[in-house]
């Protein structure tokens, strides 16, 4: 006979990131404010995922002031592939219907800034991803 137990979870996880929202704080902190977010979706994921995949994702200060200059921004890209790849696994891990994976930052933030919005779509489509994963894990543990 298997053990169930009740998965609680230790924390409840931010279920407002927008994209209007990460816009505006951005110009009241003067650029601060994308720092915050992208590290709490770095630890955030860490929670939700890390049990069931065995990663761990940089934290995203490590990766802007040392690793990402060390590497001539190749880093960088390894890290928004990766995240973007594990945030998609756990949507589908979890039987969250929102399609999010590296295909959306390879499309969206990176060919997608040769038109000028693309960035902007795949930070809207990151805040909804880690939105749904939140409430998912709120619920779930």
């Amino acid at each position: 006979m298997e053990n169930q137990t009740n998965c609680v979870p230790a924390q409840q996880m931010k279920t407002n990131r927008g994209l209007i929202k990460t816009i505006l704080l951005s110009i009241i902190t003067l650029g601060i404010y994308p720092l915050v977010l992208f590290c709490c979706i770095s630890s955030d994921i860490n929670v939700i995922a890390s049990r069931y995949d065995g990663r761990k994702t940089m934290n995203f200060l490590l990766l802007t002031f040392i690793v990402a200059p060390i590497t001539f921004g190749i880093g960088g890209l390894v890290w928004y592939h990766n995240i973007s790849d594990r945030i998609g696994n756990e949507l589908s891990r979890r039987g969250i219907a929102y399609s999010f994976g590296a295909g959306s930052f390879w499309g969206w933030c990176f060919l997608g800034s040769l038109i000028g919005i693309g960035p902007l779509v795949y930070l809207h489509k990151l805040c909804k991803a880690m939105n749904l994963l939140s409430e998912n894990y709120n619920v779930n543990g």
